[in-house]
């Protein structure tokens, strides 16, 4: 972190670790009631007055929610902050040709949290920070925008959700799906009975990957501050292959093609078949095709148990060939035909009727549904709640795949029970302050 003296707290992710691993006990890994949270009680915004908005992580899809929201007449992107200061001039570039004159620039972003004109922050850094920063700017007095998956470890949800409830913020969690009205049809024709009962959905991601290869350490760029990116992370050489977009695969900052995308159709499977969360959680694979510094698994199947459903995942990194002919979705199994969704649209088989819909914007409406809610002050389409009970989902496939066994998952309790060493990875680092 920079050295420089802020008026914010200056707690930092270390300390937000070890607070959130002593919250976890008392709050049950974060996953818990929401009610107070998301009923915010703040006052409301005029529908015509200007957001002022702060950009977190600005290069790939950082960027590509600062062009989305620069669109908005009534939104005004005021600052943008990244490590990495050659990713400024890209993210400058998508508000401006937007219409939006150019956004001031921070490395530091704490300094987006000190200031006063900021109304809400977006956060689109790596996996390891979203839990932290989001926290931190509630505790600010920002509405918060956290791409998904909302944590790294599902104990960070505990002091996220306790933040927000203190502070009246609105969170909302980068699952799009939730605003899309193609997906939002899909899952009303499930509840409309047309299918039958519905105990089983399958949710994949097939499609080829280039692999990273092996490279060695080497020194930090001169323009990237790599202290600040690694946070509480393991301290080790900066290496190409852990940083831009491949940090994901590396248990450290991510959890995978799992955490990637598995936590965006995972979430569509839930919502579709009414679940939260399971109770018995299996998962086989490994790294089959690529030889190179990966450490998360190139092909993985996981199985969700519920207590009367289940829900089937897989992912490919190496094939082309994607489940019922698409290289991502969500497949629901009833008793009278199957649904399947991506977001291409959905459409249904083996049914007496031939129902099917086109795809719809998922982007722009959710982050217009995002800045309506922090002016009205009613729950996101996606609350923390939600976006938290996906993140653990996926947390818990990954834990059974790291342990090489079943996981039984407390739903009462919020924990694995006795089992310590799947409760730990639930937990992740128990830091302190340094």
């Amino acid at each position: 972190m920079s050295s420089d003296p802020l008026n914010i707290s200056a707690v930092n992710r270390r300390q937000f670790l070890g607070r959130s691993a002593q919250r976890a006990a008392g709050v049950a890994v974060g996953v818990v009631g929401l009610s107070a949270a998301t009923s915010v009680i703040a006052e409301g915004r005029s529908s015509n007055e200007r957001l002022t908005v702060g950009v977190i992580g600005v290069r790939n899809q950082g960027k590509l929610l600062t062009a989305e929201l620069a669109k908005f007449g009534d939104v005004e992107i005021r600052t943008l902050c990244d490590v990495d200061e050659s990713q400024f001039a890209p993210a400058i570039r998508a508000a401006t040709e937007a219409g939006q004159k150019a956004p001031s620039v921070e490395k530091d972003f704490r300094r987006l949290l000190d200031d006063s004109s900021i109304d809400a922050i977006v956060i689109a850094t790596p996996d390891h920070w979203h839990a932290a920063m989001a926290t931190l700017a509630c505790q600010a007095g920002k509405d918060v925008y956290v791409e998904s998956p909302a944590t790294h470890f599902p104990a960070e949800g505990a002091e996220m959700l306790s933040a927000a409830h203190r502070s009246n913020r609105i969170v909302q969690v980068g699952l799009q799906q939730r605003s899309g009205m193609h997906f939002i049809s899909a899952i009303d024709f499930l509840r409309s009975g047309k299918l039958g009962q519905v105990n089983l959905a399958k949710a994949w991601m097939v499609h080829r990957r280039k692999s990273i290869g092996h490279k060695l350490d080497c020194d930090v760029p001169s323009n990237v501050d790599y202290a600040q990116w690694l946070g509480a992370a393991p301290a080790r050489p900066f290496n190409p292959n852990r940083f831009h977009f491949n940090w994901r695969w590396f248990w450290d900052y991510g959890g995978g093609e799992l955490a990637h995308w598995g936590v965006h159709m995972l979430d569509v499977a839930r919502w579709g078949l009414a679940v939260n969360l399971p109770t018995r959680v299996s998962a086989m694979g490994g790294k089959y095709s690529f030889d190179d510094d990966q450490e998360t698994p190139d092909t993985l199947a996981v199985q969700f148990a519920f207590h009367d459903k289940s829900i089937l995942w897989e992912h490919r990194l190496w094939s082309s060939h994607g489940l019922e002919g698409r290289s991502s979705g969500v497949s629901f199994h009833g008793e009278r035909g199957t649904l399947v969704v991506d977001r291409g649209g959905w459409k249904v088989y083996d049914h007496s009727e031939n129902v099917t819909a086109d795809a719809s914007d998922l982007q722009g409406a959710h982050l217009r549904n995002f800045v309506d809610c922090v002016k009205n002050r009613q729950s996101p389409v996606a609350d923390l709640q939600t976006g938290l009970a996906a993140s653990t989902l996926c947390h818990l496939g990954n834990i059974a795949y790291r342990l090489k066994r079943e996981v039984k998952f407390d739903t009462s309790r919020l924990n694995c029970g006795e089992d310590i060493a799947a409760n730990q990875l639930l937990a992740g680092p128990t830091l302190t302050a340094t």
